[in-house]
């Protein structure tokens, strides 16, 4: 007798993202051929059931038209791409999203498919996230949703948001972890030769891979003077005598090209850095803390505690090298 399937609906349209329904199906058949049970039945829905041509070009073949599907279904799962807007546009593609949504036991988005889910009127009075550069477009859009850009996932009762791309496996991940325990993630994730329990709440953005400094010399100067020298001098006082400005004009400047004060985007870069050593290498916590600006373990600690919401020693324990 064949086991009844967890059936995972994930919805797609033109220019969606390749990597973001890859990263979701390849998860869920790993997560099969490791034991998952019951396994996991998923299928790609698109509308009227026609192929999807990708943003990256390639097109894919659908499994169910959209209008077709009937519940209950376990998950219904929206994922992004540069088609996002045009699918949001399309009151019908919504409808149907809000109608499947309603017989689905979670209901997820990965990257810009947040604003389809937002469309629908699911993410209203919720804590969401979505790609960091749609985020102030979504909250303009709609102000009832309390947009976060900072998290690569976000679970808010049965509606989740990831960020995009690759979260996309860290939100399936927990998926597998909340329908099969912690020991099936850890062997889909070995497998996939992936991060192994990335936090929803670690930064979808490490400051030391973001995109330039926007078009001012003088901010881009004081970043790279940061980023070079976190055992330094930081505070705003010094940082303006470097850049040969007031400390209010420095201010305004970070403010206006970074979006946080000069104070905010050190107390980061340190936090970041930290968290790097404190996984790449065996130094001490005080040697950590000293190595990357901090008075002392205790100011690491809460640092560590108001960006990811955990311990230096907790991340260390997770994320820390076994061999």
């Amino acid at each position: 007798m064949t086991t009844p399937g967890r059936r995972m609906v994930i919805a797609a349209y033109d220019d969606a993202e390749l990597l973001e329904i890859s990263c979701v199906t390849s998860v869920l058949d790993t997560a099969n051929r490791q034991g998952a049970s019951p396994p996991y039945e998923a299928r790609l829905a698109t509308p009227e059931g026609r192929p999807v041509r990708c943003a990256s070009g390639l097109v894919l073949a659908s499994q169910a038209a959209l209008e077709k599907i009937r519940g209950p279904a376990d998950s219904l799962i929206i994922v992004g791409g540069r088609g996002h807007r045009a699918a949001a546009g399309n009151a019908r593609f919504v409808e149907h999203v809000r109608r499947l949504a309603k017989v689905s036991r979670r209901v997820a988005s990965v990257c810009t498919g947040a604003s389809v889910l937002a469309e629908a009127g699911l993410l209203d009075g919720r804590r969401a996230t979505t790609h960091w550069s749609i985020a102030g477009e979504l909250a303009a859009r709609h102000p009832e949703i309390d947009v976060d850009p900072a998290p690569l996932y976000i679970r808010d009762g049965r509606i989740s948001t990831a960020a995009g791309v690759t979260s996309a496996l860290d939100l399936t991940l927990a998926f597998v972890e909340e329908d099969h325990g912690p020991a099936l993630a850890r062997s889909v994730a070995r497998m996939m030769v992936t991060y192994l329990q990335r936090p929803g709440n670690q930064a979808q953005i490490s400051m030391f891979v973001a995109a330039p400094v926007p078009g001012h010399r003088t901010v881009q100067q004081v970043v790279e003077h940061i980023t070079a020298a976190l055992d330094h001098d930081l505070g705003v006082p010094a940082l303006a005598e470097r850049a040969g400005v007031s400390e209010r004009h420095l201010t305004r400047l970070f403010l206006d090209h970074l979006g946080q004060t000069p104070a905010r985007f050190v107390r980061t870069a340190r936090t970041e850095a930290a968290s790097h050593l404190l996984v790449s290498s065996e130094l001490p916590l005080s040697a950590v803390a000293r190595r990357c600006g901090f008075r002392s373990t205790e100011t690491l600690r809460q640092a560590f505690l108001d960006r990811y919401g955990t311990t230096p020693s907790q991340h260390r324990a997770i994320h820390g090298s076994t061999s």
